[in-house]
């Protein structure tokens, strides 16, 4: 019997349906049938009852989910106790401000209830910048965008963000509507950050594939400056999923339907066997703190690719 088998079963009762329960759980529907299988024949005992409408514990499955909860929650604690007790060090976290805007204070919530003897640093500032800052080793980990090829770094592929256009409401080129095509926003007066940020580059090559030429008429490195900028109404600016969340009464925010226009977040750091155990578990509260705000639609835009989960 395995805890996983168990942390299945307690959802599949919680929610009442094996789609529901495969969903939450990131896991196939078949998969998690096959593990609910191996359980009740490990048992010699049928624990649900599947019907059209759902699924509900037999007698026996109720008996069995008392007993499953109290496992699952001795067992957290049991993990917790062990790494309170041996988990501690100074780590450092780069952030993009976009980022930054929707990670930033989970994180933080996360590390103090899992590692309150962890001190952790966070850093924001232009992925461009988090990059060399990582290879320079004044950082431990960082969310980035794009990857130097030539550094030896250990990467893991985390989400992709939907592109927002943002402009004031009253502004007289922006897109109506709750969606737009990349191909219609060739004029669009933009607000954007300059060439080392990772959005501008993303931003270039949406435009190159289509053959044209976007027309950003100010830079602005300066995510709060340029949010402001724009709801002055100077200019649009095109943004992530993780600056849509900022908008406001005086902005409006309009998704690019483009497939491939999207931002790629990747959880960086230097290779494992560089790694203390204190940045180990940072990167792991990272991870799962980020599927979380995918998964409770926290994130605006977001889309999970971490195929570690």
């Amino acid at each position: 019997m395995e805890l996983r088998q168990l942390r299945y079963f307690v959802k599949i009762v919680e929610l009442g349906s094996l789609g529901r329960a495969a969903l939450e759980l990131d896991v196939g529907v078949s998969a998690l049938s096959q593990q609910i299988s191996k359980l009740e024949s490990e048992l010699s005992t049928r624990l649900l009852n599947r019907t059209t409408t759902g699924v509900t514990p037999t007698s026996s499955g109720f008996a069995f989910l008392h007993h499953a909860q109290l496992t699952l929650r001795q067992a957290e604690y049991a993990v917790l106790a062990a790494h309170r007790g041996r988990m501690s060090g100074h780590v450092t976290v780069g952030l993009a401000p976009t980022t930054a805007t929707v990670l930033a204070l989970p994180l933080i919530n996360a590390m103090r209830e899992r590692y309150p003897d962890i001190q952790l640093h966070l850093v924001e500032m232009l992925s461009g910048h988090l990059a060399a800052q990582l290879n320079s080793r004044q950082i431990d980990l960082a969310i980035l965008f794009q990857l130097d090829g030539g550094k030896r770094w250990s990467v893991r592929p985390l989400l992709n963000e939907k592109l927002f256009v943002i402009a004031a409401p009253d502004f007289p080129h922006a897109p109506r509507g709750k969606s737009v095509e990349l191909a219609e926003l060739g004029t669009l007066p933009l607000v954007m950050p300059s060439a080392q940020h990772g959005l501008r580059s993303v931003l270039m090559s949406a435009f190159e594939r289509l053959g044209l030429v976007p027309n950003i008429v100010m830079e602005i490195d300066g995510l709060a400056v340029l949010m402001n900028a724009v709801r002055a109404g100077h200019a649009a600016t095109m943004q992530p999923g993780a600056a849509a969340a900022l908008v406001d009464s005086r902005l409006s925010s309009v998704e690019i339907t483009d497939v491939d226009v999207c931002r790629r977040n990747i959880l960086a750091t230097l290779a494992d066997d560089e790694l203390s155990s204190a940045v180990l578990a940072t990167r792991l509260v990272i991870t799962e703190v980020a599927r979380q705000l995918v998964v409770d639609k926290r994130w605006p835009g977001a889309t999970w690719m971490h195929d570690g989960s």
